[in-house]
C-alpha cells in the first residue's frame, strides 16, 4: 500500500515538472519573439537582410517618396509633403489604385440602392480623389500623435547617452536603434544622413520636414544652439522634455474639457441623418413621392450644407490651438 502511494506521488510530481517546463519554454518563445517585435523598428529590419547601411538609407528615403524623381500627383509640393509626413510606404500607384477600387464599389452599390446611376456616376471622381486625402490626413494626424508621446522619450534616451559621455550623434544613433516606429526609424536616418556627410542640424531639419510635428522644432532649436554658440546640451534635453511633456498634459485636459462639444456635434449630426434613414427604410412613400421632383434635390443640399457649416463651425468652437 505504501510503495503504491510512493509511485503515484512521484508520477503526480514528474506531471507537475513536466508542466512547468512546457510553460516555461511557451513563455520563453513567444516572450522573445515579442522583444523582437517591439525592439525592432523599419529600419532595423532592412538592416538585418545583410544590406550596406547606405542602401538601407536609400530604400528608406524611397519608400518615403524621397528619392522620386518622376512625375506624378504627389509631385505637387503640398501633396508631397503630406505623402511624406503621413508615413505612407506603400508604392503610390498601388494606394491609389486601392483607394479608388474602392470607391468605384461604393459608388455601385450606392447606384444600386439609390436607383440613381447617373448621379452616382457624377460623385465617382469626387470619391476617388478626396477618399486617399482623407486617409493620408488620418495617417498623418496618427502618426503626430504617436511621435509627440515618443519624444519625450527619445530626449530621455539622448540625456542619458550625453550623461554617459557619448557625442551627440551617437545618441542620437541610439535613439535610431532602441526605440520604436515612428520615431525610431526618423532618428535612424537622421544618423544615416550624419554617417554620409551631412551635419546635424540640417539632418535634424530635414527630419522636421518628413515629420511636421510641432513639438519637433523645440529640439532641433536646442540642437541648434549648442552646436553654433555652446552649452549644456544635457540639461537643455532634460528640461525640454519634461516641457513636451506638460504641453502633451495640456493637449489631452483640453481634448477631455472639450469633449462635450465634439459629443454635442456627433448627436447633431447622426440625428437627421438617422432619422432619414428610419423614414426610407419603414416609410419608403414618405419621400419616394416628391423624389421626382428636381426641388427636393436643392433643398436636400440646402440642408446638407446648413449641416456642414452647423459641424464646422462646432469643430473650430471645440479645437484650441496653443
Amino acid at each position: 500500500m505504501f510503495g503504491d502511494d510512493s509511485s503515484l506521488y512521484v508520477v503526480y510530481a514528474a506531471a507537475a515538472i513536466c508542466g512547468i517546463i512546457i510553460a516555461e519554454a511557451v513563455y520563453l518563445v513567444f516572450a522573445r519573439k515579442s522583444d523582437q517585435r517591439d525592439a525592432v523598428n523599419r529600419r532595423m529590419k532592412l538592416a538585418k537582410k545583410e544590406i550596406s547601411q547606405r542602401d538601407v538609407l536609400v530604400q528608406l528615403r524611397k519608400e518615403r517618396g524621397l528619392q522620386d524623381g518622376r512625375f506624378s500627383l504627389f509631385s505637387f509640393k503640398w501633396l508631397k509633403t503630406l505623402r511624406v509626413q503621413s508615413g505612407l510606404i506603400m508604392a503610390v500607384p498601388k494606394f491609389v489604385g486601392i483607394t479608388t477600387a474602392v470607391a468605384f464599389v461604393v459608388t455601385i452599390i450606392v447606384a444600386i440602392k439609390s436607383g440613381h446611376p447617373l448621379e452616382s456616376v457624377v460623385a465617382f471622381p469626387i470619391i476617388a480623389l478626396l477618399l486617399p486625402l482623407w486617409l493620408l490626413r488620418r495617417m498623418r494626424k496618427k502618426r503626430h500623435n504617436m511621435i509627440g508621446i515618443q519624444l519625450p522619450e527619445a530626449l530621455d534616451l539622448m540625456t542619458r547617452g550625453l550623461k554617459a559621455g557619448h557625442p551627440v550623434p551617437v545618441a542620437v544613433t541610439m535613439v535610431g536603434r532602441e526605440m520604436s516606429d515612428p520615431i525610431g526609424t526618423e532618428f535612424g536616418l537622421v544618423a544615416d544622413e550624419i554617417t554620409y556627410g551631412s551635419d546635424i542640424v540640417t539632418a535634424l531639419i530635414g527630419m522636421y520636414e518628413r515629420v511636421g510635428q510641432e513639438d519637433m522644432p523645440l529640439f532641433i532649436t536646442a540642437v541648434s544652439i549648442q552646436s553654433t554658440t555652446g552649452g549644456n546640451l544635457r540639461e537643455i534635453l532634460d528640461g525640454l522634455s519634461m516641457v513636451i511633456r506638460e504641453r502633451g498634459k495640456l493637449r489631452r485636459k483640453i481634448r477631455a474639457i472639450s469633449a462635450e462639444g465634439r459629443m454635442s456635434a456627433y448627436i447633431l449630426t447622426a440625428v437627421p441623418a438617422l432619422l432619414m434613414t428610419i423614414l426610407l427604410v419603414f416609410m419608403p412613400y414618405y419621400y419616394g413621392e416628391v423624389a421626382d421632383q428636381p426641388k427636393t434635390y436643392y433643398w436636400l443640399g440646402f440642408t446638407a450644407f446648413w449641416l456642414g457649416l452647423g459641424n464646422f463651425i462646432m469643430a473650430k468652437m471645440a479645437n484650441f490651438k496653443f
